[in-house]
């Protein structure tokens, strides 16, 4: 309270200098900020030693960006490239060299952008920060030459890259060169892309204009700080042209994270190990890792099928006409059992298992996430429109090797249901997930889906942004997707929308899981007018595991167990996770040509 007092006696240079003048209370200079946000006065030091974050009310101040590389760079590691660089005046604009050399005075920065090499928790990396001091970080001739050339080097080294934006745009004293920038800068992205390289780009108080309509919007994942103003027109330019207040949180990162265009927002203090994270999944080290976990557990398998015999309670699963695989047995769920999973896997109708597929208890996509993966980083949105929380996705571990993971989420709630839309995605969910797997297909990560959908939703909204075309899509993308797809069928399969998460390399049901072209209620009602004839419907559609196998739609079923829920999932998760380990160890033999002759002539057979 004492500091707010002596903030309103000060003149505002004197608070923001800590300057002094007659019959005012002297101040150290620097000793005091006024935070944005709650117009608090605080102790800068404080500030600076808490990552620029405000005590009282948790605002973000911008960053310096030595003191941002400090952040996020391992001690010592960093060294800067291109320092020194000229800059031209190719429009000769008038004052224009002037006002650069005043600012690399006060700054002493040599331009709006600092660009070097680094390790990030141990990770080399290439990385680029913006700073605003310095004509709020516009991108000129030579901010676009610097980070095209760190985007070279990265290129050339083979290591990713880091960007941390912050801009107003285009540097409009340098004219059309400044938006020739924009294509420049792009044009490195896309080579280092070609490269299969990783491109992360991180979203500060303010990204706008060129800068967020070139390299700041084309990461392979995109972060944000809370709060940032993030957009390609400003507030007040949108609100003097349409002549409308805008709602309160547009063009902010929660904002964009709502509607799809970013794949999470990190709190500042977060970021360094969040990125940490990333730059592991696609650390070069990753791959070797993998093989050497694959070369460890190769006799995985057999070990699980010797137990299982010496037990004398092994379940075998009928998996193409190829080859058999022997599973481990269902410990928990076999011992509650009737009879045999063999026998009791024959017995129920289809119907019983349509309400079995659809019960309120039974495991939901996460569940799946959380027991057969982990460190799974959740990514958002198909920048495009939205993000879809009935298909949720990310990159994850599977024993070691990094895998891209999408499923379709119902909710264990009412409230998440209705959250989650009752598992039936829309147009954004179905191009959130393909974003995903075609991410999965650059950094040659396997992909594996789980699917438990009603169908995909029919609604005015889901048909005005183009249902129909985000399903085919997907089918079109899959067929020639050059990396391992399998895809698990836990629960409802219901038609196109279970399909586009579905033309895989092998496809996969539990016992009690179904899969047709519709839901039996709405096959009875098409065909014989009448709804009431659901369970009819549902023994002449051939829907369940078992008809699929016979017919060769599927590979493998696993049974369930008598009752299947949450609370005991583990014995499936098992049998699962054997199964996988397995199917990825035999895709890892395969070139991509072979594979994706397999996976056509799996579907030219229908």
């Amino acid at each position: 309270m004492k500091l707010d007092n002596m903030f309103k006696k000060m003149k505002p240079a004197a608070a923001v200098r800590g300057g002094a003048s007659a019959g005012k209370p002297e101040v150290p200079e620097g000793l005091l900020r006024r935070c944005n946000k709650c117009h608090g006065a605080i102790i800068a030091r404080e500030v600076e030693e808490q990552y620029y974050i405000c005590p009282k009310c948790g605002g973000y101040f911008h960053v310096p960006s030595n003191r941002r590389i400090s952040m996020i760079a391992d001690p010592g590691t960093f060294q800067e490239w291109d320092k020194e660089m000229p800059a031209g005046n190719p429009l000769q604009f008038r004052g224009y060299q002037e006002k650069l050399a005043q600012l690399r005075k006060k700054t002493g920065l040599k331009e709006a952008v600092i660009t070097g090499e680094c390790h990030i928790e141990g990770y080399r990396t290439a990385i680029a920060v913006c700073d605003g001091r310095f004509l709020m970080a516009s991108m000129g001739e030579t901010v676009g030459e610097k980070l095209t050339r760190c985007i070279e080097r990265a290129t050339e080294k083979q290591i990713s890259v880091v960007i941390l934006a912050c801009s107003g745009g285009a540097r409009m004293q340098e004219g059309i060169v400044s938006l020739m920038q924009m294509a420049k800068v792009s044009a490195a992205l896309r080579r280092h892309s070609d490269a299969g390289l990783l491109y992360i780009s991180v979203l500060t108080d303010p990204t706008m204009g060129g800068v967020t309509a070139s390299f700041a919007m084309q990461g392979d994942v995109i972060l944000a700080e809370p709060g940032a103003l993030i957009g390609f027109a400003g507030p007040r330019v949108i609100e003097q042209t349409i002549r409308q207040k805008l709602p309160k949180g547009f063009q902010s990162a929660e904002f964009l994270l709502e509607h799809g265009f970013l794949d999470a927002i990190v709190q500042r203090q977060e970021m360094k190990r969040e990125l940490g994270k990333f730059l592991r999944l696609h650390s070069e080290n990753c791959g070797a890792e993998a093989e050497v976990v694959q070369k460890i557990t190769e006799s995985r398998c057999n070990t699980i099928e010797k137990e299982s015999n010496e037990s004398g309670q092994s379940t075998v699963c009928k998996v193409s006409s190829e080859r058999s695989f022997t599973v481990g047995l269902l410990k928990k769920s076999c011992k509650k059992s009737a009879g045999k999973p063999e026998e009791r896997m024959e017995s129920q109708d289809a119907w019983q298992r349509v309400q079995c597929s659809r019960s309120a208890d039974r495991p939901v996509g996460m569940d799946y996430i959380e027991a057969l993966f982990t460190d799974f980083i959740e990514l958002h949105g198909d920048r495009q429109f939205g993000d879809d929380a009935a298909i949720r996705g990310g990159i994850a571990y599977f024993r070691g090797k990094p895998v891209t993971v999408i499923a379709q989420q119902k909710g264990t709630t009412t409230k998440e249901n209705i959250a989650c839309n009752f598992g039936m995605p829309k147009p954004e969910g179905y191009r959130k997930a393909l974003r995903l797997m075609q991410q999965a297909e650059k950094f040659h990560r396997p992909v594996i889906c789980f699917v438990d959908t009603p169908g995909a939703f029919c609604g005015m909204e889901a048909e005005e942004r183009g249902q129909g075309e985000a399903i085919a899509r997907n089918l079109f993308t899959l067929t020639g997707l050059r990396t391992p797809v399998l895809t698990v069928i836990t629960g409802e399969g219901g038609s196109g929308g279970a399909l586009a998460l579905a033309v895989a390399d092998e496809v996969w049901m539990l016992e009690n899981s179904v899969y047709s072209i519709l839901s039996p209620e709405g096959f009875a009602s098409i065909l014989w007018k009448d709804a009431s004839r659901a369970k009819e419907a549902a023994n002449v559609m051939r829907l369940t595991a078992q008809d699929l196998q016979k017919q060769g739609i599927i590979e493998r079923v696993f049974p369930e167990g008598e009752h299947y829920t949450r609370e005991h999932m583990e014995p499936v998760t098992e049998l699962l996770g054997a199964a996988m380990e397995q199917f990825l160890q035999q895709q890892s033999r395969q070139t991509d040509e072979e594979r994706l002759k397999c996976r056509y002539a799996r579907f030219r057979k229908f």
